[in-house]
């Protein structure tokens, strides 16, 4: 997030992640409780589209980490949701049944999302669905793709992926964006965090440890699936 709020609970309150919501979770809201700090582009931005994205941080009983975003990349800010002001979620993994306007679905990252959901690949063996620009349009139905969009997606590997399963993701990832003529990023959610999966291909190549990015921060671990 460019900008955060300030937690709307104690500094020491015991701090927890809520099962009911992950990471990329797009939450439709009933209300934004105003704060302090909000930007100028804030009332607008949920105005247009009432939605926030679940963020990796922990927060206080009754409260949710999440991010709202404006009509730019600048436009971004991060605050604290009451449970009670959400009306609804959803996962990434739900949006693969939603389709953008007809006038719409030629921006290469809806191109690059139709090859992956259409085409056979190992990709089907995991749970998975668009997350950034992509997964926001589909869900709030509002324009938020541009041209160079990329498309993002999130890869749920709950258990242990071996190299050739890695690198075979990989390949149907580049194929798809080669096809579409942009790029798609790729997040695998595993039990230490969310890791790229760039990076995550990179263990069978002689790196030692890569980057997870879970809700109680960030870390470098070698080996994802291994219990803490």
């Amino acid at each position: 997030m460019r900008v955060c709020a300030a937690p709307p609970f104690a500094p020491d309150a015991p701090r927890a992640d809520d099962a009911r919501w992950r990471a990329h979770d797009l939450l439709r809201l009933k209300r934004l409780t105003p704060v302090e700090s909000e930007p100028g582009w804030l009332r607008a931005a949920i105005a247009r589209a009432p939605f926030a994205v679940v963020r990796r941080a922990q927060a206080a009983a009754e409260f949710v980490a999440a991010g709202v975003r404006g009509a730019t990349r600048a436009e971004r800010f991060g605050t604290w949701i009451n449970v009670e002001d959400i009306e609804s979620s959803l996962s990434p993994e739900s949006l693969l049944a939603a389709m953008p306007a007809p006038e719409r679905a030629a921006l290469a990252a809806f191109v690059a999302l139709a090859t992956l959901r259409e085409t056979p690949s190992v990709l089907h063996d995991f749970v998975w669905g668009p997350t950034g620009s992509a997964g926001f349009e589909l869900a709030a139905q509002v324009p938020t793709l541009s041209e160079s969009s990329d498309l993002d997606v999130l890869i749920r590997m709950p258990q242990r992926g071996d190299a050739a399963t890695i690198e075979a993701l990989a390949s149907a990832l580049a194929q798809a964006a080669q096809r579409a003529g942009t790029r798609v990023d790729a997040q695998v959610e595993t039990p230490a965090g969310g890791i790229a999966l760039a990076e995550l291909a990179q263990l069978a190549h002689g790196k030692t440890r890569v980057l997870a990015r879970a809700s109680d921060g960030v870390r470098l671990v070698a080996d994802p699936w291994q219990s803490s």
